[in-house]
């Protein structure tokens, strides 16, 4: 039964509860038991919030009980990535330099989803405040993928996807700042969408104006990231690029149209000069079949001038700079060598060099909505090969079909970092297997704030699926 009620996704699970089929104490039971089973082989939790979770959930069986008014996720157990804020409960930005702090306030995501009646049962892995795309830390070790205990996760969000494609919960918050919730997403199985920048308010940027990160949703379907999004969009007076942001319905958008009759579909494997494995190549090429046999007009775009990791870098690893330099001097033995050295590597980048790639940024999002004039939607793959080794470092060649490539950014997702910078909604949907057994992910993009389209046409994909 329990194992029963951890397959259930969140649209099914509020459901049966609202039914009085099933106890929100029953499901969060059952998360809490599989956490626990699952955490010596996982390692994707950082802390679990047992007690206080059984306590929430006894309280939300009570209200149904009493036939009081409930929330559109009332007694769904969820997760939180350890970079996002929880009142009450530890959150450690995934370093041993905050392995105590806790909060005092929930970040808006988690707030909305707790109002919406939704449980918090335990904080997710992450590298060190998020630094790259592998996650390990000096803190809790390394996070094994759900398929494979011998690859990675991803990152940074790689706690969050192998959570919830271990079906311990079904909704988890991630985030994301240069492709941290799809790659594990794709990594993983799940559904990792990045939403239009202004979306879902993000409550804990530095700076709220040049800022490239996101609060986002990871779940199994895209119905459950439907659900996710209504509950957390919505402007704020904290994130100045929500205010004045319409919020459509999310959760209809999500039930899929039957078909993508009248849509048109921008594709390209990869950058020139970018690998492409075999099987991504399979799958991707399956993928595009799906779409055009749901209807949508393919055409191939030449994905000239999108080596964006250089413009990337001089801006997240200036931030990182600005933010940690102090931290990481005086405390040296706190951090990791890698998080250590990306910190010292934005040394070198100048003033001007930052204003530079903030131009470059605003020319690359000219250039994405101009393909976007052509085309209701992009498609590419989310990664250029499956799941990397778990010895794997950020600063090692990467192996793609037997030939090494250096630097693991733009050779592994090269397509992830552009649409942080450009703040166009992003989606990494399972689309096939590798002959290693590991998931590939297929990754759509949609008009700015046209995040509901997106999350149509990405429901249409997966009904395809069968």
């Amino acid at each position: 039964m329990e194992d029963a009620i951890n397959a259930l996704t969140a649209a099914q699970l509020t459901g049966l509860i609202q039914q009085k089929k099933l106890s929100p104490v029953e499901v969060v039971q059952a998360a809490l038991d599989r956490a626990e089973r699952l955490q010596p082989e996982l390692n994707c939790f950082i802390t679990i919030c047992g007690e206080r979770a059984l306590d929430e959930a006894r309280q939300a069986e009570q209200a149904v009980m009493a036939g009081r008014a409930m929330g559109l996720l009332h007694g769904v157990p969820f997760t939180v990535k350890d970079l996002v804020n929880t009142a009450g409960v530890r959150t450690t930005f995934g370093t041993l330099a905050y392995q105590d702090h806790v909060p005092d306030q929930d970040a808006v995501s988690v707030a909305r989803l707790r109002a919406a009646g939704a449980i918090l049962i335990g904080k997710t892995t992450t590298p060190e405040f998020g630094c790259q795309s592998l996650t390990r830390s000096p803190l809790f070790g390394q996070t094994r993928n759900a398929w494979s205990a011998e690859r990675t996760s991803g990152g940074s969000s790689g706690g969050a996807a192998v959570a919830t494609a271990a079906l311990i919960a079904p909704l988890a918050v991630a985030s994301d700042g240069g492709g941290s919730t799809r790659i594990p997403a794709a990594c993983n199985g799940v559904v990792g969408f990045k939403q239009s920048n202004g979306v879902i308010p993000h409550s804990q940027a530095l700076d709220v104006y040049g800022n490239q990160t996101y609060v986002t949703p990871t779940t199994r379907t895209v119905e459950d990231t439907g659900l996710m999004m209504q509950v957390m969009a919505g402007e704020d007076p904290v994130d100045p690029w929500s205010i004045g942001v319409i919020k459509p319905d999310f959760e209809a958008a999500a039930r899929a149209p039957a078909d993508l009759q009248g849509k048109r579909v921008l594709y390209c494997a990869a950058p020139p000069g970018r690998p492409v494995s075999a099987d991504v190549q399979r799958a991707f090429d399956s993928g595009l079949q799906r779409l055009h046999a749901l209807g949508a007009e393919l055409e191939a775009f030449d994905g000239e001038g999108f080596n964006i990791e250089p413009i990337w870098r001089a801006v997240n690893h200036t931030v990182w700079r600005t933010r940690f330099m102090d931290m990481v001097q005086a405390r040296p033995e706190l951090f990791s060598e890698t998080f250590r050295r990306q910190v010292e590597s934005a040394a070198s980048f100048s003033s001007v060099d930052y204003q530079r790639a903030m131009f470059d940024r605003s020319a690359l999002f000219h250039k994405v909505q101009r393909l976007l004039q052509r085309a209701d939607f992009l498609a590419m793959p989310t990664l250029t090969r499956t799941a990397l080794p778990i010895d794997q470092d950020l600063f090692q060649p990467i192996e793609i079909d037997g030939r090494q490539f250096d630097d693991l950014r733009s050779h592994w997702y090269p397509w992830t970092m552009v649409f942080n910078m450009t703040g166009h909604p992003a989606v990494s949907l399972p689309c096939g297997t590798g002959s290693d057994g590991l998931p590939i992910g297929l990754q759509l993009v949609g008009g700015f704030r046209l995040d509901a389209d997106l999350l149509r046409a990405s429901a249409a994909f997966e009904a395809a699926a069968g």
